[in-house]
């Protein structure tokens, strides 16, 4: 489907696990009308698992297809495969079936380009179970697999800090062996790009955290940051990057180093998102850059604790929404203006040739 940052955009938002919380803060957030005139909102979701939500002002319209969609109304595409029945707060494998088939349906009409993004409600990974066998490592990966030829890049978002992991869901022992310095200068290239094309940044500022302790204290504590991060740096930079660092996590995020720059590249999940999710968990957003799709998931997990309670925050499923609006129509402006100009051609003069 074609980017037009005029055109208001079809955006599918999948229910994440149906005894999670995604039903309820997607609903919140869906229930606001003036949102629902900012694109076609399409929910992939069992019907049950959102009528407790439901506002007046929002009715639900079941569809057939995604051409049915239309703006204005909360449009729900309905899970039939099978009969659902929630058991709310509890994680089960029907709900991870649920979850899978949303997921799967929001990755078929990406390919096919009937919508423009997709929004993910959280998912209990331990409790989908592909056709293949395959283990299901997060949504990130799912749509890397897919849409990128080199993986997901996971971004988490707050509103004045933004922070990528050079590795996402491994264990911490397997990390060292997974950093590159090939890798991680892709990985800022990846960041330098999105931060210029989804998110407006001109000239971007990254930061980069060392591995180890002290960003390894000169190789006291580990050569990672001397054999691998700090190499990684200059070839960025001899490409034209603005990227810094490696420097020590503890004491980057401590003296809140980290709102001086636009993005901060942490090397593993924990070490990043610790620190971002102390300074702003409620209204975080993880996106997923390098992908030739939009996908936004608000920064929480399934939350069964809070099932039922009617206590769930949506801040952070409303920011998602929003964000995947803005990247829809900065890409649109971007790719416009970065367009291949037009061949300039020495006009002849009225002398050329006369010698």
């Amino acid at each position: 489907m074609d980017r037009d940052s005029k055109r208001k955009p079809k955006i599918a938002i999948t229910c994440g696990d149906p005894n999670g919380v995604g039903p309820e803060v997607l609903m919140k957030a869906l229930g606001d009308p003036r949102l629902l005139q900012e694109a076609t909102f399409i929910v992939f979701s069992p019907v049950s698992a959102l009528t407790k939500w439901k506002k007046e002002e929002a009715p639900i319209v079941q569809i057939k297809n995604i051409n049915e969609g239309s703006i204005g109304k909360l449009n729900v595409l309905p899970y039939i495969e099978k009969p659902f029945e929630a058991t709310p707060g509890a994680p089960t494998p029907t709900g991870g079936r649920v979850a899978l088939w949303a997921l799967e349906k929001a990755k078929e009409e990406l390919k096919s380009g009937s919508i423009d993004a997709v929004v993910t409600a959280p998912v209990s990974k331990q409790h989908i179970v592909q056709a293949d066998g395959v283990s299901f490592v997060g949504q990130t990966e799912f749509f890397g697999q897919t849409f990128s030829k080199d993986g997901g890049l996971m971004i988490l978002c707050g509103s004045r800090l933004k922070v990528a992991l050079a590795s996402t869901h491994l264990a911490l022992k397997d990390v060292p062996s997974a950093l590159t310095k090939e890798g991680i200068l892709g990985v800022l290239k990846t960041l330098d790009n999105t931060l210029r094309r989804d998110f407006n940044i001109n000239r971007p500022k990254i930061a980069v955290l060392g591995l180890n302790p002290h960003a390894g204290e000169a190789g006291n504590i580990g050569m990672e940051e001397i054999e691998v991060i700090s190499p990684a740096i200059s070839a960025a930079k001899s490409q034209n990057l603005l990227v810094f660092g490696p420097y020590s996590a503890d004491g980057f995020f401590g003296a809140q180093t980290c709102f001086e720059f636009d993005a901060t590249l942490a090397m593993y999940h924990d070490q990043g998102l610790t620190a971002f999710k102390a300074l702003c968990f409620e209204e975080s957003v993880n996106f997923t850059a390098g992908l030739s799709v939009i996908r936004t998931s608000p920064g929480h997990g399934t939350a069964f604790d809070l099932v039922g309670k009617n206590i769930a925050n949506p801040e952070s499923m409303r920011n998602a929404i929003y964000m995947a609006l803005d990247v829809f129509r900065n890409r649109a402006q971007f790719d416009e203006v970065s367009k291949n100009p037009l061949k300039i051609t020495k006009d002849k003069s009225p002398t050329d040739g006369a010698e």
